[in-house]
């Protein structure tokens, strides 16, 4: 896309031959008869550069340059000032109202060009600098939106089980502790967090009446409730995003010993995600109190997991786990 080159001279004179100067350098010129054009114009157009005489009735290149630089839409484009004054004082004024470069008639062609195509590369690099961050904070605020969303459906699935209320979030913060004691990588920690509290997301496929049965669960309503983990990966596999974050919902029932579900992965063909997740989650569960049984003493469960370390856990983080646990 041409940059656009604004020439502001009251005489046609001066505007037809900045334009014979610039026609052939690939530029879009737009013209202003007067101040009062110049401003109107610089709205509608937006330049890249301004070509802004000084000697003009009524409004005097001063006087529009100030303005522009006054005006928050215009503040920011670059402008050249062009007169037959050749003193000191124009020169200090145009500084000081805000030009960029002074350029004094009659004009070297050669250096006009150069001067202009100088200020247009600057003008292009910020723009591009600018269409950068703009970017980024857009992607951050993007990311910041689907957090909270996921701290939404986290939060949903909580209010619909109220035995497991704060469960969600309790998880995703040991599964973090867990993970930095493994120097997880930050990336990874990022879809860790959002894996723990997406990790029951399948069960909104699962019936009340056997989600929030408040007695154990017949062979038949096992074979539903274990369906949860494919629900979630279901789920969310279309959102391209939450891809790298599915390892926690979609494995976080599977088993070292490979007796797991829902596809009977054993040892380290479980994502390691899910084999943090996996123990932290179960030290949850067993510590709340749930409809068909009282929260186990932390001792118990302890013992629990370290005799589950080798069959349902990875024992490398068990170890690390009961590190972490004695800490806390």
């Amino acid at each position: 896309m041409p940059s656009i080159i604004l020439i502001v001279d009251d005489e046609a004179g001066g505007r037809y031959t900045l334009e014979s100067i610039l026609e052939e350098q690939g530029y879009r010129i737009e013209m202003a008869e007067s101040g009062r054009e110049a401003l109107e114009k610089a709205h509608q157009f937006l330049p890249d550069v301004i070509l802004l005489d000084v000697m003009m009735p009524d409004m005097d290149g001063f006087e529009v340059c100030e303005r522009i630089r006054k005006d928050p839409i215009l503040a920011e484009i670059p402008i050249i000032m062009l007169t037959a004054l050749d003193d000191r004082k124009s020169f200090l004024i145009g500084l000081e109202v805000g030009a960029d470069d002074y350029i004094t008639k009659p004009y070297d062609r050669r250096e006009l060009r150069a001067r202009l195509q100088g200020i247009t590369r600057l003008n292009r690099y910020k723009k591009l600098v600018e269409e950068r961050a703009n970017i980024e904070i857009a992607h951050e605020q993007l990311l910041a939106a689907y957090d909270a969303t996921i701290n939404g459906w986290s939060n949903a699935l909580d209010l619909r089980d109220k035995e497991t209320e704060g469960h969600s979030r309790r998880v995703a913060n040991l599964s973090g502790k867990l993970a930095e004691m493994m120097s997880i990588g930050a990336e990874e920690m990022v879809s860790i967090r959002r894996g723990s509290l997406l990790h029951d997301i399948g069960k909104l496929g699962v019936p009340d009446s056997i989600l929030l049965k408040p007695d154990k669960l017949t062979e038949e309503e096992w074979v539903i409730m274990r369906k949860h983990p494919q629900y979630a990966y279901d789920m969310f596999y279309p959102i391209e995003y939450l891809r790298p974050s599915l390892d926690i919902p979609y494995c976080h029932h599977e088993k070292w010993d490979g007796s797991g579900y829902p596809r009977g992965l054993k040892g380290d063909e479980i994502p390691l995600s899910a084999r943090i997740f996996a123990i932290v989650d179960v030290w949850d569960a067993l510590s709340s109190d749930r409809p068909y049984r009282p929260a186990w003493e932390k001792s118990k469960v302890l013992e629990y997991v370290r005799e589950q370390s080798g069959k349902h856990f990875d024992p490398q983080v068990v170890e690390l786990f009961n590190k972490m646990i004695a800490e806390i």
